[in-house]
């Protein structure tokens, strides 16, 4: 007898399937809500620097000058020429006219208002570190509120004293405010920046919420942004990380930080502060760069067209250059240099004073004057007949 067991046919009949839920992060926004939100977006951008100037405290006086940990703050630089009336002359130049060695009140903007017996007539708007290549962009992108109004501009023959000062050299050199240097044309041989780099420098020039962050970096961050600053090492061994816990929002004070009130490197009781040489023996040679061939002159004769195509009453001062500290074989291709420079700017009628050399006792280095310096340059400036022509010229 055989046992048959049953076997159950598998149902072919469709099971219900468990509902599922899905979770979407997405969020799809129509036509006019993407431009309600590029309309928050662009009054952010544009508001918050607008607002900042009026919330940030910037008090200057009759001897200001950009303190030089702000040297980079170009936005602040545009605000402070803001602040320039029409009866007030701005003297604009490198650290000579900054005063690399002198306190404010010791620079030459202080004794040009000394002699005029009208304080902050004179306004110091140099930046230390300045070079043509660099000056020229920075007054094209951040010197529109110098328009229509007089301006005294250093020449500083010391940028081309050699083929390295001249950013001539094809050996890749780092140089103070290469930002504002022209970053494609012209090539520049010694500045190797890679393409994303050029982009961001030509970037931030035409964008205000971009100059308005770089000027948070530079007066809150120690020029870090706000990563590296909290990620900053400081010099023990091992290294720690003193600003890891601190809480950034915390360093913006709404205060533009000033100068200190005693600045070690700087005035009279400075180390510093001293004559360049104790003997007076000229023992430095300079590589005197051709005009012809100079890429800081070209771009010093392309500032006087931009400031003469806006309207500025320009009066250039050339040097004075410490000639006390050179050898004797190398005067004769400086003056060569210098008559030259004068030369240009009577042919293109551009005011200009060339001060004879100071005593070599009141150079502390070949262009820097110290405090005593810049009383005499003051003096002879003043009472030279081409500046007074041009300063009671309309």
């Amino acid at each position: 007898m055989v046992n048959k067991t049953a076997t159950a046919t598998p149902s072919t009949a469709p099971q219900p399937v468990a509902s599922e839920t899905r979770f979407v992060n997405a969020m799809r926004l129509s036509t006019r809500q993407w431009l309600a939100v590029a309309v928050v977006v662009s009054f952010v951008l544009l508001a918050t620097p607008w607002l900042w100037k009026k919330t940030e405290r910037f008090e200057t006086s009759a001897d200001y000058r950009i303190p030089y940990s702000l040297s980079k703050d170009y936005w602040l630089y545009e605000r402070r020429l803001g602040e320039i009336t029409p009866t007030n002359i701005a003297v604009i130049g490198d650290s000579v006219i900054w005063g690399e060695y002198v306190r404010p009140d010791g620079a030459l903007p202080h004794f040009l208002n000394e002699q005029s017996s009208q304080p902050g007539k004179f306004v110091n708007t140099g930046v230390n570190g300045l070079f043509p290549l660099a000056f020229e962009g920075l007054i094209r992108d951040y010197g529109e509120p110098l328009r229509h109004r007089k301006v005294i501009l250093h020449c500083n023959v010391l940028w081309m004293s050699s083929p390295k000062a001249d950013l001539h050299t094809e050996k890749e050199e780092r140089f103070n405010h290469a930002d504002l240097v022209p970053q494609f044309s012209p090539r520049i041989p010694c500045y190797k920046a890679d393409l994303n780099r050029r982009l961001a420098a030509v970037v931030e020039r035409h964008f205000t919420f971009s100059q308005w962050a770089n000027h948070l970096q530079v007066a809150y961050f120690g020029q870090k942004n706000i990563l590296a600053w909290t990620l900053e090492e400081d010099s023990s061994t091992p290294p720690r990380y003193p600003n890891a816990y601190k809480n950034p929002f915390a360093q913006i004070t709404l205060t533009v930080p000033t100068e200190p009130a005693t600045d070690p490197e700087r005035g009279p009781t400075s180390p510093r502060h001293k004559p360049w040489s104790t003997t007076g023996e000229g023992s430095t040679r300079f590589e005197w760069v051709e005009l012809d061939q100079s890429l800081q002159w070209a771009a010093f004769q392309g500032l006087v067209k931009l400031l003469q195509s806006r309207d500025n009453d320009v009066l250039v001062l050339l040097g004075p250059f410490n000639e006390q500290i050179m050898a004797d074989e190398n005067r004769a291709a400086f003056r060569r240099l210098r008559d030259g420079i004068a030369e240009w700017l009577t042919k293109n009628q551009v005011p200009h004073v060339v001060p004879a050399t100071l005593p070599g006792a009141l150079y502390a280095d070949a262009s820097h004057p110290l405090t005593e310096g810049y009383q005499l340059l003051a003096d002879r400036l003043y009472h030279d007949a081409t500046f007074q022509q041009w300063l009671t010229s309309k």
